[in-house]
């Protein structure tokens, strides 16, 4: 917890001075600080960086977290072990519980939350350069960020290929088979069409490699709602410049910001993500605009209020 992490060497506070070698002290830079350049757009080229933190928040069950997440509640599907569920050559032997799992977490049966819509308003201000994300959810599609914005880095149901012919789909093609519980087949071949969602065994998806390009170019790297575990995906958080502010804005600190001595321009925003999002919405004055875009976005009835 936070009050652990105050009392180490390190980290002498979240808004506080960072201790320097031979008592020297660097100020380290505040929320406040990183909110006032983003609200005076010194920051263009923003890369953002999210794991199944962001959206728990809209009711999709965590992948790992005990008694809650999604590896616990597999045993209905009589895997041989939970994680089987995305290995390849488990699903060419049998898809039938991976399509189960997809009938759950199918785009359309959740909604962006506030995290999503502040990622959202980042782009509409010009200032997102890319957002890097692991879920597999499709919020940040539905949340209105455009595709060539994102890198969806395990993968994304909103397109599909055939496991024998290769042939390409779109998601939405796939959705009816899903929704009855039957496996989609290719009319060409008859073989069986899978998401392009990355399973253990498979390739990276080629866009995840303009990190390559995108991560020397950022001004401002924020990480939310990841335990930056996973790699290479987690490795990408000490892959921009040294000289570059990074806002975490997470439940505990994760990656560098646990193991490495911080920098002065590193910040952490402990606690609730959705909360943690709000104060930084708060301090750059974006708080109505985010509501009113929510508001413009949500399906009728649907809105919730993320006070």
């Amino acid at each position: 917890m936070l009050e652990s992490r105050l009392n180490s060497p390190r980290w002498t506070g979240v808004r506080g001075l960072l201790s320097g070698g031979g008592g020297a002290d660097v100020r380290q830079q505040t929320l406040e600080d990183i909110a006032k350049s983003i609200q005076e757009k010194n920051y263009k080229r923003i890369v953002v960086m999210a794991g199944a933190g962001i959206s728990t928040p809209s009711g999709i069950p965590d992948f790992r977290s005990p008694g809650s997440g999604l590896y616990d509640n597999l045993q209905q599907y009589d895997l041989p072990y939970a994680e089987a569920i995305f290995e390849i050559d488990y699903f060419h032997h049998n898809p039938r519980p991976f399509f189960a799992l997809a009938k759950e977490l199918y785009p359309g049966n959740y909604q962006p939350n506030l995290t999503h819509y502040f990622v959202r308003l980042l782009h509409d201000k010009g200032q997102l350069l890319r957002m890097y994300t692991q879920n597999i959810d499709g919020l940040e599609r539905l949340a209105g960020i455009p595709p060539e914005r994102l890198v969806e880095a395990h993968g994304t149901f909103a397109t599909a290929t055939c496991t024998v012919c290769r042939r390409t789909y779109e998601g939405e093609d796939l959705r009816g088979d899903v929704m009855k519980a039957t496996i989609p087949k290719c009319p060409t071949c008859t073989g069986v069409v899978k998401p392009d969602i990355v399973f253990f065994g498979e390739e990276l998806p080629h866009h995840f490699f303009k990190y390559i390009q995108d991560f020397p170019l950022a001004d401002l790297l924020i990480i939310m709602g990841t335990s930056l575990e996973v790699e290479p995906f987690a490795s990408l958080a000490a892959a921009v410049r040294s000289s570059v502010p990074r806002l975490l804005i997470n439940r505990d600190l994760v990656g560098p910001f646990a193991w490495a001595t911080p920098r002065p321009s590193d910040v952490a925003q402990l606690g609730d993500v959705v909360s943690g999002v709000g104060t930084l919405a708060h301090a750059i004055g974006w708080t109505q605009e985010l509501d009113a875009l929510m508001a413009q976005c949500a399906p009728k009835g649907d809105l919730q209020t993320e006070n």
